[in-house]
């Protein structure tokens, strides 16, 4: 199987749970494969990277796993392809959420900077899911204590979805590694 994991905003491949599984994987389970592409800051970019990324994996079984903005991402791929997802503290209104950043940003990890303008708020809106029609395909890991996104709006968008919450906690979604080999079944 090939996971393949999508970062979050002003993140990148070198997460800190991007590492982590790919361990677990490394050492649990070494015949399968992870791969966690670096993802433009342009929305519809960081789509067409991804969907390249499964396109030329066709003949493997995919599952995604994605955070904060990834885990948006992974939902509409998910959607799109029909393939399971793992969603960790996921954005669910991110064109709403980003306004915010409009303007010169710095990546996290890679001390890039860029301009967030309000053409990628347009991508984010144009990416944006009103009705998911797989919910079962989807586990959402999430925490209340989410200090950047407010959980209950993922509670209330992924109700049908295979729902995980914990009290406490933070955006980076701390104990990640406790829920490693819930992630791994979900997908077999």
């Amino acid at each position: 199987m090939l996971f393949i994991y999508i970062h979050g905003f002003n993140s990148s491949p070198d997460s800190f749970k991007a590492k982590c599984f790919s361990k677990f994987l490394s050492i649990k389970y070494p015949f399968d494969e992870f791969i966690a592409p670096e993802l433009s800051d342009q929305p519809s970019k960081a789509i067409q990277t991804l969907s390249h990324c499964i396109e030329h994996n066709q003949s493997k079984k995919i599952g995604f796993i994605g955070s904060s903005l990834g885990g948006f991402y992974a939902t509409w791929l998910a959607e799109k392809y029909g393939n399971k997802a793992v969603l960790v503290n996921p954005a669910v209104n991110p064109h709403e959420l980003l306004v915010d950043y409009l303007g010169e940003n710095t990546n996290y990890y890679t001390g890039e900077q860029y301009e967030f303008t309000s053409e990628h708020i347009q991508q984010l809106k144009y990416l944006t899911l009103q009705q998911l029609k797989k919910p079962k395909n989807l586990l959402v890991l999430l925490q209340s204590g989410d200090e950047i996104l407010d959980y209950r709006l993922a509670k209330k968008k992924y109700s049908e979805a295979h729902l995980n919450i914990e009290s406490g906690g933070d955006h980076s979604f701390q104990n990640f590694e406790l829920h490693f080999e819930k992630i791994y079944q979900f997908f077999q």
